[in-house]
């Protein structure tokens, strides 16, 4: 497996199989997608691979409580930093809303969530992941992986002529 020497520790894939709450051990976090691909490719059937390869996938909710676990975050802190309202953000945990694409990012900026786990919250959301030929979902990838916060965010969309996430002040 690649990794890149110069990601925090934030970036590097888990290097365990330690099961999350529910039991559950998902060893495949520890191999990326490519790592995934050349496996499938290289085996002998479709199902050979099934039956080797752990697949599943968690739910939104599910990832969310693994997230407020990795990152150290109440969904208290989350609410408040991401600006969501918070009746909708608490059915956002419990499974019971569905997230916009804008509000995901906005979740993920909440949640602590490096570029990785926030593509990964954005394709277990519904959406598309950041793509960087899309100058918005750019100049968004580049401020989260450089550490910039909400707010920070919103400021250089703005100064480069894109939407921002967060309606800005007076305007809702």
């Amino acid at each position: 497996m690649t990794v890149n020497d110069n990601a925090g520790p934030e970036n590097q894939p888990r290097t365990d199989a330690t099961p999350d709450a529910r039991g559950v051990s998902f060893a495949v976090d520890l191999l990326s997608t490519e790592d995934l691909m050349a496996r499938l490719l290289a085996s002998a059937s479709p199902e050979a691979y099934l039956a080797s390869t752990p697949t599943e996938e968690r739910s939104l909710p599910q990832y969310l409580d693994d997230l407020l676990q990795q990152n150290g975050v109440t969904k208290s802190q989350v609410i408040r930093s991401s600006g969501l309202n918070p009746t909708f953000a608490y059915q956002i945990f419990a499974g019971t809303r569905h997230v916009g694409r804008d509000n995901a990012i906005k979740l993920a900026y909440g949640l602590r969530c490096n570029l990785r786990q926030t593509q990964r919250l954005l394709r277990l959301a519904g959406h598309s992941e950041l793509y960087v030929k899309i100058p918005r979902d750019a100049v968004i990838a580049y401020c989260m992986q450089n550490g910039a916060t909400l707010a920070q965010t919103d400021e250089t969309l703005l100064r480069l002529g894109q939407d921002p996430l967060s309606a800005p002040d007076g305007i809702k």
